[in-house]
C-alpha cells in the first residue's frame, strides 16, 4: 500500500472522547487500509508528581498504579473488539511514563503518519493548559493529527457501518 496514511495511532486514555476518536481512527484505517495500533499509556509522571507534593503516599501510588493498569487491559481489549466487529485488526501498545514523550517515541518507533486523539477537554485554568497531556502531544508528535469531535456523528457512523 502506498498513500498518505500507512500507520494509525489512537490514543486510548479510558474517556468518552477517546473511545470516540477510537471509533472513527477504526473507519479510517477500514477506508483507508492503513494498520492501526492503539494505546493507553499510565501517566506515572503525573503519579511521581502528586507524590512529590504529598497528595499521595508510596501505598497509594502503587495501588492507583494497579488500577490504572487494569483499566488499560479493559480499554485497549475493548478497543480490539470494537476493531474486529468491523474487520479491522488493531495492534495494541500499552505503556507507562509521560504521555506526550511516550507518545511522540511511539510515532518515530513505529512510523505513525496520523494520531487519532479525541476532543481535547476544557481548559479551566493556566496550569490545566500546561498539564493538558493531549493537547502536549499533538503540538509535539512529528506526524499529523487529528481531534476527534462530534460524538453523535461518529457514534452513528460506527453503528450504521455494516461492511466487513
Amino acid at each position: 500500500m502506498s498513500g498518505p496514511i500507512e500507520r494509525i495511532l489512537v490514543y486510548i486514555d479510558g474517556t468518552e472522547e477517546s473511545l470516540t476518536a477510537a471509533q472513527y481512527a477504526i473507519l479510517l484505517s477500514k477506508a483507508t487500509g492503513a494498520k492501526l495500533y492503539g494505546t493507553f499509556i499510565v501517566n506515572t509522571h503525573a503519579l511521581n508528581d502528586l507524590l512529590k507534593s504529598h497528595i499521595f503516599v508510596e501505598s497509594e501510588q502503587m495501588e492507583y498504579q494497579r488500577d490504572l493498569e487494569q483499566d488499560a487491559g479493559k480499554y485497549l481489549h475493548h478497543f480490539e473488539t470494537m476493531a474486529a466487529s468491523k474487520g479491522v485488526e488493531a495492534e495494541t501498545l500499552r505503556e507507562n511514563g509521560s504521555v506526550h514523550v511516550k507518545l511522540k517515541e511511539m510515532v518515530r518507533e513505529f512510523e505513525i503518519d496520523l494520531l487519532v486523539v479525541g476532543e481535547l477537554s476544557r481548559i479551566r485554568s493556566r496550569r490545566d493548559e500546561f498539564l493538558n497531556e493531549s493537547e502536549r502531544a499533538l503540538r509535539t508528535v512529528p506526524c499529523s493529527v487529528i481531534v476527534v469531535k462530534d460524538t453523535d456523528r461518529v457514534w452513528d457512523l460506527f453503528e450504521n457501518d455494516s461492511r466487513r
